[in-house]
């Protein structure tokens, strides 16, 4: 497998979204902490483009109930495309909250997800990944990931780590930082994005993101998101 379809497939291991000013998830690759706000379902919808043609659709709806209020559950189906394959991947993703960075200023979280090639049925990919989110000011965080992940390629197993500032800079804008990569492969990249949340009638039913990213290896190979999440 080339290492284009090894990044895409990295990519497609993001499938959570959270709610609140400040928000990672969605189409940013690495995640915070927080689990959707109690009683709230969301759905996540992005699709990305890769240069040279290759590309993803992602489709991911997922909950957290009143009841367990630091559980999120949820699925997502992705399409992969390129050249050589087309690969409909569908799978369960989970969130658990440890401890709220609302509440203290440091959130623990754990996630978990998996997802099969609804052709073959081989498993395409899993993660677990433990969840740090750090506040550092009213209007900035940070967030770290570390854990292991799979991959149905050359390299199947390796370390997946991750850091991203997020910055809300008022008006409903916030803008994202992030690096990533696996410990195995040589896979290391960068993103850059921009997530609009507009307030309609007192609630934040909407984000809608923007990105720009590359990956760095023998040739660099960036790549443009757009995605929209809705919450019900």
């Amino acid at each position: 497998m080339t290492q284009l379809r090894l990044f895409a497939l990295l990519c497609l291991l993001v499938v959570w979204t959270t709610f609140g000013a400040l928000a990672a998830g969605g189409p940013h690759i690495v995640d915070d902490a927080e689990v959707e706000t109690p009683g709230v379902c969301h759905l996540e919808t992005w699709a990305t483009r890769f240069i040279p043609g290759d590309g993803y659709f992602n489709l991911a709806p997922a909950c957290t109930t009143l009841k367990m209020p630091w559980l999120e559950i949820g699925a997502a189906y992705q399409h992969y495309w390129d050249q050589f394959i087309a690969g409909p991947l569908l799978g369960p993703a989970m969130k658990v909250n440890f401890q709220s960075v609302e509440k203290t200023g440091l959130g623990i979280g754990l996630g978990l997800n998996a997802g099969v090639n609804m052709r073959t049925g081989d498993l395409g990919y899993a993660q677990l990944l433990a969840l740090v989110t750090y506040q550092l000011n009213e209007r900035v965080r940070l967030n770290f990931n570390g854990g292991w992940s799979y991959l149905q390629s050359d390299v199947p197993h390796a370390a997946f780590y991750g850091a991203q500032v997020e910055a809300n800079v008022g008006g409903g804008l916030q803008l994202m930082l992030e690096g990533f990569g696996r410990t195995q492969g040589g896979l290391v990249g960068s993103q850059v994005g921009l997530r609009f949340t507009p307030t309609i009638w007192g609630r934040e039913p909407f984000d809608f993101d923007l990105l720009v990213g590359t990956y760095f290896d023998h040739t660099s190979t960036r790549f443009v998101t757009l995605g929209v999440t809705v919450r019900y």
